[in-house]
């Protein structure tokens, strides 16, 4: 089944991986991308190697993914993805955040990676939006695995924010170099960073 799914994602998003790191590396790894698609998540997770994706789990908002009957089928059963329950907005507090990153750094235990998407929601218009203390906080729980930005190209254009199917066209997804934790970076700083490192991405070859 994981093979069917990653087959029609890659027919529907039409995406061609272009690798900046050793896509064969088995280390753990945290690859954190741009969102402004449902299909992004499937797009990343389709491009890796079958090797490394049956390891690489995503970090998805269980609003959208335990709906319905397919979607909860493919969430657990198929990309084994990490289901977060996002807080409505205006009631997020610092305790359920921890918590939520505090699970991500559990669940990916001593062989798992995670797919990750710092700006917390899909943008409507495609740009980067700024980057949530997310990341930061799960870099520094997780210090022995390797970060990868990754920055998709052409995602909102298939599947828009608020419609329902998709229109096949050609998209992107490039895998940048390993992103370095600095000691004693501050948060705003790493934030700043690990934004550009993905920005710096757009139009790489």
């Amino acid at each position: 089944m994981a093979s069917v799914v990653a087959g029609v994602s890659r027919l529907v998003c039409g995406a061609t991986a272009v690798w900046q790191c050793d896509p064969r590396a088995v280390r753990q790894r945290i690859y954190f991308a741009n969102h402004t698609s449902h299909l992004d998540f499937i797009a990343i997770w389709s491009a890796l190697p079958p090797a490394l994706r049956a390891a690489v789990r995503p970090v998805a908002g269980s609003d959208y993914w335990a709906k319905g009957r397919l979607r909860p089928y493919l969430a657990r059963r198929v990309f084994d993805a990490v289901l977060i329950d996002r807080p409505r907005p205006g009631t997020a507090t610092a305790a359920t955040a921890s918590a939520s990153i505090q699970r991500m750094a559990e669940e990916m235990g001593g062989r798992r990676s995670l797919i990750v998407f710092p700006e917390g929601t899909r943008t409507v218009d495609g740009q980067v939006g700024p980057f949530k203390s997310g990341l930061y906080h799960l870099a520094r729980l997780r210090r022995d695995v390797e970060l990868v930005p990754v920055y998709l190209e052409n995602l909102n254009r298939i599947l828009p924010k608020g419609e329902m199917l998709p229109v096949p066209m050609l998209s992107r997804v490039v895998f940048g170099p390993p992103f370095p934790v600095l000691e004693d970076e501050e948060k705003h700083e790493f934030l700043a960073r690990a934004r550009a490192a993905v920005l710096g991405l757009h139009g790489g070859q």
